[in-house]
Order: structure tokens, then C-alpha cells, then sequence
């Protein structure tokens, strides 16, 4: 069977996906690129059922009416789960939750779980149920959720410390436990790619984005950009939350120290998140809010997308290994990275150069580097043209359609003993099927 754009459609897949559902006034509320990710999952199966969380609470800011989206969403059903990462919580609905998610198992064809966490972590759960039936499944992460708890070590919030503590060793057990029982293993990005693939039989590099070919940034404009590179301040930007794991406060310290050196710059990080509060009032101190925009939590896409297209730079300065989504959107925006070294960040641009990297933590390097860009606007000009080229394989529909071909190539139910082949994302672009 296929769909509407051609795309080949067999089988039920069963998801667990840690994104949250919001149940308010009797209606669901999804996240906006969940949506787009359920519906592009709907592409390739001939029905998709996704186990999510559930928070009896108004939704926020990006969270939409499912009834919306009833024709994207058509073949598409929602299965809620408890939202519980109390140990108490989650000890109270296991048993109840555990036999819900076991008949799902058992109606469905295909299972791939995200994983992440450890109380609450559903997805391990799944897995757990999945192996007691004799099922294979799929794993997939984006992050080293274990390496973001271990950050907390060093919080000055002593609750923040002991929980750290408390949690860090059984979550690095839980998390490669279920990797090592899945069949597949679909690790967003290089990082994760890396932390798991010694625990997998059969690992996969792949990706995880929501920008279409069309939000690409266009040719014509991209010629413009490279004329103009040579005119007036440095446009800085990030889109993401202001969460400690994102670094934001490297990245006003930055700020502070191009002002300190003279450099003329305009900067705007795009989000919200727990330290905005405190940036607003380093930039505020250092006499930088004539330079330095933070408007919070942009819901508009388009604005966003206009953002990373007007800069010059993508400046960021994450902490965790992880696979954050807005660089691969700066880079499909002729937007070139500048910020901390990862495994992530260098297979990105591993094929045109399109950023610059400097060791993790280093501020003063990566301010150099901003200033020199500043200063060498031809080297810029090159730089927004390799970043176009690192970022042109990637769109939300290749991405889903790469992880569904795995899945249903390498999880077919009528055998049993496939999956023993490596595939790397690099590999599914090679044809001339995957260009945008």
C-alpha cells in the first residue's frame, strides 16, 4: 500500500515516544513537531500507535489540539501513559501501565521504544516487556540521558546533588541494558551513536529533524547572504532552551568578552528555560541590552527560520552529549556552526567545513574565533556556503524515511534472526533519492 506522496505503507508500528500529551477541558494537546513526526511515521505504516505521557494540565506554549490535525493524524491513535518520575508514581502505575503497554506489544507488528530516564522511562519498560514476549524491537535516544543527570554532580543545589548521585549509576545500567536487548538500535546523531553502539548488536547512526526541503533556505537567497556577509555587525544567533545543559551563560560570557575587544555584534538567542532570567541580567549589567535580544519562546516557526537565515553565525556552547536539532536547522539555513566540539557537531560538517569547533568550555576560544570571523568577513562568505552544502541532505522527510526502512527491513516479523548489518546515516544519502 502506499500514501498520497508514493511513500510504500505496510504494518503496525507501536511507539513510545517521552514527549508529553496534555489532557485539558477533554481534549489532547500535542507538541507541534510531534505532530509532524506522527504524521511522517503514518507515511510509511499503515497505522502508527503512540504511547506518550499524559499531564492532566493546560499545555504550554507549542502544544496544539489534536482534533486539529484529524486528516495528518488519520491513521495515527494515542495511546496515553502516566506521567511518573517519582519513584513513588511510578512504583504505584507499573504493574497496571506494564499490562496496558504488554497488549499493545501484542497488536502490533513493529516496536521501536525511546528510552531516556529511569523512573517513568516507559520506553525501558516496553523493552522489558517487548524481550518477556520473545518481540524485537527498536531503541532510540537523541541524548546520553545518564551524562545529563551526572552534570548534576556539580549543582550547587545539594537536593540536585544527591538525587545525581542516587540516580547516575542505575540509569548508565538501565539505559545499556535495554540497548543491549533491542535488535536495533537507532541512536540520533554521532554522541549518542558513540555512548551506545559498543552495548548494540545492530546500531544505526541516524537523524532526527523537522524541517521540511522547502524551509531550506532558498538559492537566491543564499547568494545574497554570501554578497552581503561583508556588511555591518556580526549577526549572532541560537534557537533552544536557556537550560544549564545548553550553556547559555558561556555564551552571554562571549558576548561580554567581543564587547570588552570592540567587536560590533548583534545577538539573539531564541527560547526560554530556567537561566533566561539570569542572562537578562548579565546583559543588563554589562550594559549589552542595545546588542543582546532575548524574547523567550518563539512559537512561530517562519520566525525562527527567518532568524537563522539573517545570521551570520550560530553560536552555541552545549554541555552534554546530546544531538541537539537547530544546528543541522542553522546549517539546511546557510547558517554556520561556531561553538563546543562534540562527535555530533564534527560529523555535521565532516563533509564541507561548515562551522568552526573549539574545545568544550573553552570561552576564550570561541570568542577568538567569533572575532576573527568578524574580522575576515571573505572567510565568512566561504563558511555560509560550506554550511548550505553540510546541511542540503537533510529534511524531515529523508530522516523519517530512512528509520522506517531500518525498522521494517530489519524487524520483519517473518524473520526472525535479520539485523546484523551496521548502516550508517551517510550510507541512506549516497542515492540520488535523498537529495533536497
Amino acid at each position: 500500500m502506499t500514501d498520497r506522496q508514493g511513500a510504500s505503507r505496510e504494518g503496525r508500528l507501536l511507539i513510545y515516544a517521552p514527549v508529553p500529551l496534555f489532557r485539558f477541558g477533554g481534549e489532547l494537546y500535542v507538541e507541534r513537531q510531534a505532530i509532524n513526526g506522527l504524521r511522517l511515521w503514518a507515511s510509511h505504516f499503515d497505522h502508527v500507535t503512540a504511547m506518550m505521557p499524559v499531564e492532566e494540565a493546560p499545555p504550554p506554549a507549542g502544544w496544539l489540539p489534536a482534533a486539529e490535525f484529524q486528516e495528518e493524524l488519520e491513521r495515527v491513535r494515542f495511546e496515553p501513559l502516566p506521567t511518573a518520575y517519582r519513584p513513588d508514581q511510578f512504583l504505584r502505575c507499573l504493574r497496571s501501565t506494564r499490562r496496558q503497554i504488554a497488549d499493545l506489544i501484542r497488536q502490533a507488528e513493529y516496536l521501536s521504544f525511546a528510552i531516556g530516564g529511569l523512573f517513568g522511562d516507559w520506553g525501558a519498560v516496553a523493552g522489558f516487556e517487548a524481550r518477556r514476549q520473545g518481540r524485537r524491537f527498536a531503541v532510540w535516544t537523541d541524548r546520553v540521558e545518564s551524562e545529563v543527570m551526572r552534570q548534576d554532580l556539580k549543582d550547587p543545589d545539594r537536593r540536585n546533588r544527591w538525587r545525581a548521585r542516587l540516580y547516575y549509576r542505575p540509569m548508565v545500567w538501565l539505559e545499556h541494558k535495554v540497548v543491549s536487548m533491542a535488535a536495533l538500535g537507532l541512536f540520533h546523531g554521532k554522541d549518542t551513536f558513540d555512548a551506545y553502539s559498543p552495548s548494540s548488536s545492530n546500531p544505526h547512526l541516524v537523524h532526527d529533524i523537522h524541517i521540511r526541503a522547502e524551509d531550506h533556505i532558498s538559492a537566491s537567497r543564499l547568494d545574497e547572504k554570501i554578497k552581503t556577509a561583508d556588511a555591518g555587525p556580526i549577526q549572532i544567533v541560537y534557537a533552544g532552551r536557556a537550560d544549564a545543559m545548553k550553556g547559555p551563560l558561556d555564551w552571554i560570557a562571549v558576548l561580554e568578552r567581543l564587547q570588552v575587544m570592540g567587536v560590533d555584534f548583534r545577538a539573539t538567542w531564541l527560547g526560554a528555560g530556567e537561566e533566561l532570567d539570569q542572562m537578562r541580567t548579565r546583559i543588563h549589567r554589562a550594559g549589552l541590552s542595545d546588542q543582546v535580544f532575548l524574547p523567550g519562546f518563539v512559537s512561530a516557526h517562519d520566525q525562527v527560520l527567518e532568524a537563522l537565515r539573517s545570521a551570520h553565525v550560530f553560536m552555541f556552547c552545549h554541555k552534554t552529549p546530546e544531538s541537539p536539532r537547530c544546528l543541522i536547522e542553522a546549517l539546511s539555513n546557510g547558517t554556520p556552526i561556531v561553538g563546543y566540539d562534540s562527535s555530533y557537531a564534527q560529523d555535521l560538517i565532516s563533509a564541507h567545513a561548515g562551522g568552526v569547533l573549539v574545545p568544550r568550555d573553552d570561552v576564550e576560544l570561541l570568542t577568538y574565533e567569533i572575532a576573527n570571523l568578524a574580522a575576515d568577513r571573505a572567510r565568512m562568505a566561504r563558511l555560509i556556503g560550506q554550511a548550505r552544502a553540510d546541511g542540503l541532505p537533510f529534511t524531515d522527510e529523508n530522516v523519517f524515511e530512512h528509520r522506517s526502512h531500518l525498522i521494517k527491513e530489519q524487524l520483519k516479523p517473518d524473520t526472525p534472526g535479520a539485523g546484523r548489518l551496521r548502516a550508517r546515516w551517510g550510507d541512506s544519502l549516497a542515492g540520488p533519492s535523498s537529495q533536497s
